[in-house]
């Protein structure tokens, strides 16, 4: 079952990523990100889960 909680506003995730909204927003586009839209409002949601993987997948430069 799906919860609202497993779900980050754009603000929130750009926040717990670090990084700006518009760079969420460019990810979106560039199809680095999944997004996927609240039914009642079409906001933009991320799940948690989702931008923990891809903290995760994170490389550090060599």
């Amino acid at each position: 079952m799906f919860k609202i909680t497993d779900y980050l506003t754009i603000q929130d995730a750009a926040k717990f990523l670090g990084v700006a909204a518009n760079t969420l927003r460019n990810w979106e586009k560039e199809k680095k990100v999944t997004v996927y839209r609240n039914p009642q409002n079409q906001y933009r949601l991320y799940k948690k889960e989702d931008l923990e993987q891809l903290l995760n997948n994170i490389q550090p430069m060599r």
